[in-house]
């Protein structure tokens, strides 16, 4: 799996979309530039150390981040009061993409995971 693999995805999708996303790739990848890009469960996504920290995906009416963790959205909840969620997923607009320190702050929260557990 590629950056290749994500550039084809990004190519499906309209103007305002691939924007979006590619922000959000972008400020991923300065928070983490030892992260590998990858495709997950079909959509694009980050590695570290061999496992899943975000992925992000384009629908119909939104877009989505994934922390790809069933705890990291409950424990940032008060942070994210005026997003839609589910349990592992964080859905946001092309008119108002998450912001950096947030997407700073769902990073630490799923990296904190990783030290928990080894």
């Amino acid at each position: 799996m590629s950056k290749q693999e994500i550039d084809d995805y990004f190519a499906a999708l309209n103007p305002d979309q691939r924007a979006a996303l590619d922000d959000l790739r972008q400020t991923i990848m300065a928070i983490v530039p030892k992260a590998e890009e990858c495709i997950s469960y079909g959509i694009p996504a980050f590695r570290l150390h061999g496992k899943i920290f975000a992925g992000f995906a384009a629908y119909r009416q939104h877009l989505s981040y994934f922390p790809h963790s069933g705890s990291v959205l409950e424990a940032l909840g008060g942070h994210l009061t005026k997003y839609s969620r589910s349990k592992g997923t964080l859905r946001f607009s092309v008119s108002e993409p998450l912001p950096e320190a947030l997407v700073k702050e769902l990073i630490a929260a799923r990296l904190d995971e990783y030290s928990e557990t080894e």
